[in-house]
């Protein structure tokens, strides 16, 4: 490489990577067409190496581009680190950035959120929800809310305690199908559950082991979809006990013989500690998971 390239060409290769095509990452990225086209052609020149392939479907990543794809996540992640940091200095105020799980995102976050903003009304919040443990070292986020314990010795880590899962049903189900009185009963019954295998799925079985794709009624990989399964009244599924005790329509299946604990911790890098912004965001983390598991 004859010259270094700036991050806005990776960040227009990120774009047509996403997208697809040089006019649907233009619209992304806010940039004009033209634009984003000299960003890749300048890029690949720079690299010496071809990154799309133009066909009738539109422009498709070479094996190269998608070799490179991590790096350039791994620097878009740390560009926005860094401006998180630069709008924050002077007290609680910038944004910071919280990944945890849909239910947990959906369900629990708001209420621990909303007087946190009231404190502190120059904080922005961003809520990642996902199932996928993101990485902080690569600074994907600020703060995660993890339910596993984290392995990298660079995190900041408090372990909140246990959430317990366990098998429950609208009362309307119920009603029609009547209640399960032991495990067995459960193949009788219209069960909810994962579409695709996952580590959670395998770990339940062995408690559970008709917890299995193939006995599920109901599909879905969506967390969030197979709570609102459940509240409508459509089968018997997985949910967080604390959670349901908050929702009077759910009742507990089962509760002798099924009871699931996920350790739950809230992280952070150790380089946010001194950040007035984390370290509040945090402390309401804490606090408020603390409040929601009692």
């Amino acid at each position: 490489m004859t010259n270094e390239p700036s991050w806005e060409l990776y960040r227009s290769y990120l774009g047509v990577l996403q997208e697809g095509s040089l006019s649907g990452a233009a619209r992304a990225l806010g940039l004009a067409q033209p634009t984003v086209g000299r960003h890749v052609e300048a890029l690949e020149t720079s690299l010496g190496l071809a990154l799309f392939t133009r066909s009738q479907l539109g422009l498709l990543p070479t094996p190269a581009a998608l070799e490179l794809k991590p790096f350039a996540e791994a620097m878009r992640s740390s560009a926005a680190a860094l401006m998180r940091a630069a709008q924050s200095q002077g007290g609680v105020k910038g944004t910071v950035r919280i990944s945890a799980s849909e239910v947990v995102g959906a369900e629990v976050l708001p209420a621990i959120v909303a007087p946190l903003r009231s404190a502190h009304p120059q904080l922005s919040i961003e809520l990642v929800l996902t199932n996928r443990v993101q990485d902080l070292l690569q600074r994907e986020a600020d703060i995660a809310i993890r339910m596993t314990a984290p392995t990298q010795a660079a995190l900041i880590a408090r372990r909140i305690g246990a959430v317990e899962l366990g098998l429950h049903a609208h009362p309307r189900y119920l009603d029609d199908y009547g209640t399960p009185r032991t495990l067995t009963e459960l193949s009788g019954h219209a069960l909810i559950g994962f579409d695709e295998e996952t580590p959670f799925l395998r770990a339940a079985r062995k408690a559970l082991p008709a917890w299995r794709r193939d006995a599920f009624a109901l599909r879905t990989d969506s967390d969030l979809a197979q709570l609102a399964l459940i509240r409508a009244g459509a089968g018997i599924g997985i949910c967080q006990v604390p959670l349901a005790r908050r929702t009077p329509e759910l009742v507990r299946v089962l509760p002798d013989a099924l009871s699931f604990p996920l350790e739950t911790w809230v992280t952070m890098h150790e380089d946010l500690r001194h950040s007035a912004r984390c370290k509040a965001a945090f402390d309401a983390l804490v606090a408020g998971l603390e409040r929601y598991l009692a």
